[in-house]
């Protein structure tokens, strides 16, 4: 794992939790999250805080924290009031009654599109090749696990860690991929979240995202769907089946057969 981060607690209750998280992922701990600014190299830490994994960049302390939340926040906004099986993700993905996939989201982030189709009902398998990405996941999937609100939907949601594009088969017969690749933003991207900043900065571009196209048709039983902004070519450069437009991006749908149709 990178040099530039490292591991540290907020409050002395979080100790041990911290101290387990560094020995499994092998990260430097540091102890008190005071003692980063005696680590001058450290560009990031992920610290505990009241038992919350958070991911901080060090130069940039106005971004805020970042951590995955499946219980509050703007999950559970979108959870409530997202519109159910009338979002365009879950027409993307081909959600409809009397079939509900099994999705491997092959690029999974922060896992908050995964958890919109768990909540819809799908089964999910995130992927994740970050270490930092999918420990913030796991402890976010942890978390969740313990919440009377939203445990019945992260039981159909799995981490996998691994590279998509090395090892996507790791996921059991899937009938629909997703794909949402990094993609450069365009210019005065000031206003571009904070949590894109930090991850472009934590893991740079997904510069060989287009490798992911080839694995991910061979392996969907019925399709792959591509999550890509507005101004961006097709992924692979390859022409979907069709598309889903919204306001800043679109859902690129390649079919490889038909979704059978409820009998």
């Amino acid at each position: 794992m990178a040099n530039n981060i490292a591991i540290a607690y907020v409050d002395s209750i979080d100790v041990a939790k911290a101290k387990r998280i560094a020995q499994q992922w092998q990260l430097d701990y540091i102890g008190d999250i005071a003692a980063a600014k005696n680590h001058p190299h450290l560009q990031f830490v992920l610290q505990v805080n009241l038992q919350r994994l958070e991911l901080k960049k060090l130069d940039e302390p106005k971004l805020g924290a970042i951590c995955v939340d499946f219980v509050d926040g703007a999950t559970a906004h979108r959870r409530k009031f997202g519109g159910g099986r009338g979002q365009d993700i879950a027409k993307a993905v081909g959600l409809k009654h009397g079939f509900t996939p099994h999705v491997l989201d092959a690029t999974a982030g922060l896992g908050r599109d995964a958890f919109v189709l768990a909540t819809l009902g799908c089964h999910v398998t995130m992927m994740e090749r970050m270490p930092i990405v999918a420990t913030l996941l796991e402890d976010g999937l942890a978390r969740a696990q313990l919440s009377t609100d939203v445990n019945d939907i992260t039981e159909r949601m799995q981490l996998i860690h691994a590279s998509s594009i090395a090892d996507m088969n790791l996921a059991q017969q899937p009938d629909v991929i997703y794909l949402d690749p990094m993609y450069p933003h365009r210019e005065k991207s000031a206003a571009v979240k904070k949590e894109m900043r930090v991850f472009q900065s934590l893991v740079g571009e997904d510069l060989d995202a287009d490798h992911l196209l080839a694995p991910a048709l061979a392996l969907a039983k019925y399709r792959v769907v591509v999550k890509r902004p507005s101004y961006a070519p097709p992924l692979a450069g390859k022409a979907p089946s069709t598309s889903i437009n919204m306001k800043k991006n679109r859902f690129d749908v390649y079919v490889n057969q038909a979704i059978p149709k409820n009998n």
